[in-house]
């Protein structure tokens, strides 16, 4: 079934589809209208499942802590300041190995005080030990919640995922989705079923003190999971492909076999990077766009496999870390570090600032007659 829905709308919509347990919400915006229609569809019955209304995001995520420890499918949304809010509770999550689910629609962080798009809340959380993801458009909204649940409760991963769509480019903007049947979801994603929880019937000890003896390998298999978690993605997105005719991997090439400049991106930005690639290409300039989809766990060797044939590589960032650059362009840099690969960093977009077609043609350019550089800033105003 086809439906036009909002990003926040497909969001909800895929929870539901996932059929989680438990939802626990906090308004903020731009994320809010996911967790008020979750209420409204557990509210009219359609969803069998306990949505719980907390005080803040720090108690959203620990009632989902609480809720997923029990053996509960949990879910929750949030943006900018909240996820930041949750900064404690993502560590505990990650540490204490539960596949929770959050959508993170992508906001500005404050001040000065904004409400749109950049990624600066959701890369701030990179060392938090939860894989993260990066949205182009609604439909990948709903495919990537049903498909986290699925990745993130393998025996081999059991680790929770940010779904990261962008701030009013998806969160309010309506596109056509699919919507799968509930046969053939159920067929994908059973019911959650963890080999270990609370039962009082089978006492165990949950996130207790951990001395130097153990907490260190406690860290490793962390690691381990999100290494073994790639080959999890892919074969999650192949299975996911063979059902619903939409398959997904790590990174996603456009037109990139035979391209002299490569274009990464992440987020909406990479539909405009790929509508700008085919516009150059009809003008004979052999450029390429390369999506990163899961910044956790980076995909370093798909990255190196595709951008190595390149002469020129630009990376386009909705973020800046202060005081360096882009924070996928230190990443590229640093997975690409062997090879004297050109690298040419850009920041764009940051506070929802349209990139824009126009934008993409310019870093083309800029790339074509200049020398390399870290941190190149697109559209900056005048002084």
């Amino acid at each position: 079934m086809k439906k036009v829905l909002t990003g926040n709308f497909t969001a909800a919509y895929g929870a539901v589809a996932a059929k989680v347990n438990v939802i626990s919400a906090y308004p903020i915006t731009p994320q809010t209208t996911i967790v008020e229609i979750l209420s409204e569809i557990v509210a009219d019955g359609k969803l069998d499942a306990e949505f719980i209304k907390v005080e803040s995001e720090h108690s959203a995520l620990a009632s989902c802590i609480g809720a997923q420890a029990l053996g509960a499918r949990t879910f929750t949304a949030t943006s900018a300041q909240g996820l930041a809010l949750m900064h404690e509770l993502l560590h505990w999550t990650a540490r204490g190995r539960l596949p929770i689910v959050i959508a993170n629609v992508n906001r500005a962080m404050a001040p000065g005080w904004s409400i749109w798009a950049d990624v600066t809340d959701s890369v701030s959380q990179r060392d938090t030990g939860w894989m993260q993801m990066y949205c182009e458009n609604n439909q990948e909204v709903f495919d990537s919640i049903i498909m986290s649940y699925k990745i993130g409760e393998h025996r081999d991963v059991l680790l929770p995922t940010l779904i990261n769509l962008d701030a009013f480019f998806l969160s309010h903007t309506s596109q056509v989705v699919d919507l799968y049947t509930e046969k053939v979801i159920d067929q994908f994603l059973p019911c959650y079923q963890p080999a270990v929880h609370l039962d009082v019937k089978d006492p165990r000890s949950f996130g207790a003190l951990t001395s130097p003896e153990y907490y260190y390998e406690f860290s490793y298999k962390i690691q381990q999971a999100m290494i073994r978690a790639k080959s999890v993605i892919r074969d999650v997105g192949k299975k996911f492909g063979e059902l619903f005719d939409r398959q997904y991997d790590l990174v996603e090439p456009y037109r990139c076999d035979d391209a002299e400049i490569i274009l990464v991106n992440y987020g909406t930005i990479a539909g405009t990077a790929k509508e700008a690639v085919d516009v150059m290409r009809d003008q004979g300039i052999s450029v390429g766009s390369l999506k990163i989809r899961y910044f956790r766990p980076f995909p370093s060797e798909d990255i190196e496999a595709v951008l190595k044939t390149a002469n020129k590589v630009g990376v386009i960032d909705r973020a800046v870390s202060y005081g360096h650059a882009g924070p996928f362009f230190t990443e590229i840099q640093a997975c690409m570090s062997g090879t004297s690969l050109p690298l040419y960093g850009f920041v764009a977009g940051l506070g929802g600032r349209d990139v824009s077609l126009h934008d993409i043609e310019n870093i083309v350019k800029h790339m074509q007659s200049r020398k390399p550089e870290e941190l190149i800033w697109i559209g900056i105003k005048d002084d």
